[in-house]
């Protein structure tokens, strides 16, 4: 990972951490980022259930902030800003997550030239979350990044 790609990965933890009090209990942390991928994980410690898996609202949280986080890195390479909110989504448990679990999504390609125009731009995402590289969930969502004013 080149170091831009570093700082730029450090920036959005610290973003979710003082924005998002929740994402630093969790101990969420984005792993890497290249042009069209990019992986978040969590330690299944703070994030455990009475039976000793990844508890459902934590997996929700690291998938949200996950897409949410695609954006944001999206949006800092194109150099506009954007308010990004999750306007709609669909989360699909598969199996118990029983290992550390690493969320990953994948995106050909995001057109924010409208936010330099002031108009939103919507964004459809899908995120997988792995542990043990079995799939254990699936989130479809719709994320919104609104022209800041």
């Amino acid at each position: 990972m080149v170091i831009a790609e570093q700082s730029l990965l450090a920036q959005l933890q610290q973003t979710w951490h003082q924005t998002i009090p929740l994402s630093q209990f969790m101990a969420v942390e984005p792993l890497s980022f290249s042009d069209n991928e990019f992986k978040v994980t969590a330690p299944l410690g703070p994030n455990i259930n009475l039976h000793q898996t990844m508890f459902a609202g934590s997996i929700y949280t690291l998938m949200t902030l996950t897409g949410w986080g695609m954006v944001w890195l999206q949006q800092q390479r194109a150099q506009v800003c954007g308010d990004i909110v999750l306007a709609d989504a669909h989360v699909r448990y598969l199996a118990p997550v029983t290992a550390q679990p690493i969320a990953v999504v994948r995106c050909s390609h995001i057109d924010l030239s409208p936010l330099s125009r002031g108009k939103r731009v919507k964004i459809p995402l899908t995120v997988e979350l792995f542990c043990a590289d079995k799939l254990c969930a699936q989130f479809e969502a719709k994320y919104v990044s609104l022209p800041i004013t």
